[in-house]
């Protein structure tokens, strides 16, 4: 079942090669999705199979304390991290790119931003040329021109290109997988950090805003003054009770069922 599909009613605006998109929760439909997130979460986080090895090795309560080690108890590391989480799951969801690098698994600290972009999305165009897509995630319980600005500024730098770190981390854990075609892409990441190939037209840019402010018009205003050398996709979630609702959503993801 699709996240945003069952959860969210969505506009959408489009333009030649810039794309709005607003989302607002359904009404009713947290309490049927709630779980679902739960569990979205905590795959961000580990792998499924492994927090079942733990329960079954462990028990709940044991296991319980290894998944609480790693998700992230301060509002504010929830709410950047969430963020994320659902700027990936949209971006496979609605636009069409693979998110191929859970990140949150690979953090040094569950209360620490990592570095770099804040997610890559990885496709390909009609001849299997790679294309990629640049984001940058907000989260505020009310967003605002400032950090909209900022989050464009982090798009534009390295002439809007992906960072060379952020590119570099996911085509190493590309390459120590044992998938040979995430190997292949691995190294096409890789290569594409020294040779730099890809044009700007092959690297679209999306800015995703979890907000609990309606800041459409903001976002809408952003995405008309974006380059149009390249793809902008500029999408917002609302969500009005913003730090309860994150609150619930990390409660669902430690829950690991019988106590």
């Amino acid at each position: 079942m699709t996240l945003y599909k069952s959860w969210c009613t969505g506009t959408l605006k489009k333009t030649k090669k810039k794309t709005l998109r607003a989302y607002a929760e359904k009404k009713g439909s947290r309490a049927k999705v709630l779980a679902q997130l739960g569990e979205t979460v905590k795959a961000h986080y580990d792998h499924t199979d492994r927090i079942a090895d733990d329960v079954a090795r462990l028990g709940y309560a044991k296991a319980a304390e290894i998944l609480r080690a790693l998700l992230p108890q301060s509002p504010r590391a929830r709410s950047g991290d969430l963020g994320e989480i659902l700027a990936s799951e949209l971006v496979e969801e609605e636009i069409g790119f693979r998110v191929p690098v859970r990140r949150m698994r690979f953090k040094d600290g569950r209360e620490v931003a990592m570095r770099g972009d804040d997610f890559i999305g990885v496709g390909y165009d009609d001849k299997d040329k790679l294309w990629l897509l640049k984001g940058e995630s907000k989260s505020r319980a009310a967003l605002g021109k400032t950090t909209i600005a900022e989050a464009r500024e982090a798009l534009n730098r390295h002439d809007g290109r992906c960072t060379p770190n952020s590119l570099l981390f996911i085509a190493n854990r590309l390459l120590d997988s044992a998938d040979t075609a995430d190997q292949e892409l691995g190294r096409t990441l890789r290569d594409e950090v020294g040779v730099k190939a890809l044009p700007a037209q092959r690297i679209d840019h999306m800015l995703f805003a979890l907000s609990g402010n309606d800041a459409g018009d903001k976002l809408e205003s952003d995405l008309e003054n974006a380059g149009d050398e390249r793809n902008q996709h500029v999408a917002s979630l609302r969500i009005e009770d913003h730090q309860d609702f994150i609150a619930a959503v990390y409660e669902e993801a430690m829950n690991l069922g019988d106590k």
